[in-house]
């Protein structure tokens, strides 16, 4: 292959097996990880045919890494945390040294040293952001004290492993190629506090200067009007202080994007920034997957079985057995304890990047990675059976207790959210699909009317300011039945999809005509091909934003003195 087709090569080989291997996984109701891994695997040196480039991989792979803990920083809430700081901090702590403990008693086992079997342990502790949030929003599970338990034990995990980032190489460093050695104390508290000095002048930097700067330049760009150049603007501070962190404080590029998305997270223009970065994140998080897979030897399956089995039995059992006994001693029933062990029986993102990282200062075998990739790949795939059976022993135990209700699911669900359920009294309403720029000027416009309103929107932040504006709101994705089903269309008058993807409006308005018929469905769209879609789809009418732009700034004109028509007597 021509060596200057070798980027465009792996760019296409990449996306193409990942798009293909990721629609089949989700096909087999799997993770699209699991295909995107599998796709690396496939254009990886240990299986036969197209070869991608060893050296262009880790590179795509590190943009990837730095758009994704970017994203880990956009979404960081500490008032998540805080909500269940007293369960989730220390419950987290626990678990990740249990994890810990348990990968460096087998890889004691193996003979490696103790710093490897500490790295290698630790790589096994983190959960994966996506899976986790991924089987909560299908079990609607989100806003309840088990979903909020699970995401602030997963944002401690984060801040965890962004703490190991930082000091890996410090500690590298100190033990160089003779890792497990015995070491002076005083070195490796001096390399750790040479590190710690470094971040802290990173930080003490990005927060007299990036605080300012950062939202002043989204807002100037955000002025232009235009969209590519708001996106250019996120990008470019994501990679930028990435960049700058490494080559000006020697911090690694992960934290540099993780605390620019902090730092934006802060901003008026976060949703924005969030919104127009998430297709470059995606496509880049996806080509990370598969740069990992890349590295990965499927032979150890056949060479290393029980090491494999050991390896997904502290993953899924191990931790997951810790998590459980912490939840439970901290008083919750058992209902909300197997829903956090389930949540982290598996392992993800995280652990791909300690684990390259691992590899790369030489403080972790190949084999190790080799371990971990196999581990995650396994757990991910079973985490759907794991969660099965938690649903099934909920809802086994729920009709035992009372035949009423349909599942222990359902009726925490109830009880957590009652205050956000719909009145059973509330008929002729409005729903509003996006509670965005043009979903929530919406909202205020009929509400000051006097319409009874429902807002779905996926974004918690956008779902809690619409409850503070007096307004019921559904917090999920209403293309799922389960979303659409609690802002009761059946009773409802209207709907309004106020969300700019056509192409999923279209299939949720689909079935939203099939529960009611009657309902009446209005949706924008951006060009003359959405609006058809959406007629053909069940809407009753589409509205074109630039076309009724346009209308509305002719009829101004109009209605200025040298047009306005003049009076006749």
């Amino acid at each position: 292959m021509p060596h200057h087709t070798e980027l465009i090569a792996i760019l296409t080989v990449g996306f193409v097996l990942a798009y293909v291997l990721g629609l089949a996984a989700h096909r087999l109701r799997l993770s699209p990880l699991v295909g995107y891994l599998v796709a690396g695997i496939i254009a990886g040196p240990f299986t036969p045919g197209f070869v991608g480039d060893q050296e262009l991989a880790p590179q795509l792979a590190e943009i990837g890494v730095i758009l994704l803990m970017f994203g880990v920083g956009l979404h960081f809430s500490i008032r998540d945390l805080m909500a269940v700081k007293s369960i989730a901090i220390p419950g987290a702590v626990v678990q990740i040294t249990v994890a810990t403990l348990l990968g460096w008693g087998l890889s004691a086992l193996l003979g490696w040293p103790t710093l490897h079997g500490i790295v290698f342990g630790f790589s096994l502790a983190t959960a994966s952001t996506v899976v986790l949030l991924r089987a909560m929003e299908q079990r609607r599970l989100l806003e309840t004290t088990r979903g909020r338990i699970a995401v602030g034990w997963l944002i401690v995990e984060d801040l965890a492993c962004v703490i190991a980032l930082v000091l890996m190489p410090a500690v590298a460093s100190v033990y160089g190629s003779a890792a497990g050695e015995p070491v002076g104390t005083g070195t490796l508290l001096v390399a750790i506090g040479k590190t710690l000095v470094q971040v802290a002048l990173f930080v003490a930097v990005m927060l007299l200067v990036g605080r300012r700067v950062i939202p002043w330049m989204l807002e100037r760009t955000a002025g232009t009007g235009s969209r590519e150049l708001f996106t250019l603007a996120v990008l470019s501070i994501a990679l930028g202080i990435a960049l700058g962190s490494a080559e000006l404080f020697g911090v690694s590029f992960a934290l540099g994007a993780f605390f620019a998305g902090m730092l934006l997270n802060e901003s008026e223009l976060s949703h924005k920034a969030a919104q127009d970065s998430l297709p470059m994140r995606d496509a880049f998080a996806v080509l990370f997957f598969v740069s990992v897979g890349m590295l990965f030897d499927p032979m150890i399956l056949v060479r290393e079985p029980l090491l494999v089995l050991a390896t997904t039995f502290i993953i899924m059992f191990g931790k997951s057995a810790a998590a459980y006994l912490i939840v439970r001693a901290f008083g919750h029933p058992k209902s909300t304890a197997l829903t956090i062990s389930a949540s982290l029986a598996q392992i993800g993102e995280f652990a791909f990047i300690i684990a390259a990282l691992g590899v790369t200062l030489g403080i972790l075998p190949e084999e190790g990675q080799d371990l971990v990739l196999a581990g995650a790949l396994i757990s991910i795939m079973l985490n759907p059976v794991s969660f099965g059976v938690v649903d099934r022993w909920l809802a086994r135990q729920d009709a035992k207790a009372t035949a009423e209700a349909a599942s222990a699911t359902a009726r925490e669900v109830a009880a957590d959210a009652a205050s956000h359920h719909l009145p059973e009294s509330l008929s002729g309403h409005a729903i509003v699909i996006g509670y965005g720029r043009v979903g929530r000027q919406l909202a205020i416009l009929l509400a000051a009317r006097g319409v009874p309103l429902v807002v779905i929107e996926d974004d918690a932040d956008l779902v809690e300011t619409a409850r503070a504006q007096g307004l019921h709101a559904v917090r999920g994705n209403a293309a799922s039945e389960a979303v659409m089903l609690e802002a009761a269309p059946d009773r409802a008058a209207l709907a309004v999809f106020a969300i700019p993807n056509a192409l999923e409006a279209g299939e949720t308005i689909a079935r939203l005509k099939a529960v009611n018929p009657a309902i009446t469905v209005l949706a924008r769209a951006h060009s003359d091909a959405e609006v058809k879609h959406l007629l053909e789809h069940g809407a009753d009418g589409a509205v074109l934003a630039e076309r009724e732009l346009a209308y509305s700034l002719a009829e101004m004109v109009m209605a200025t003195p040298p047009y306005r028509p003049a009076r006749t007597t």
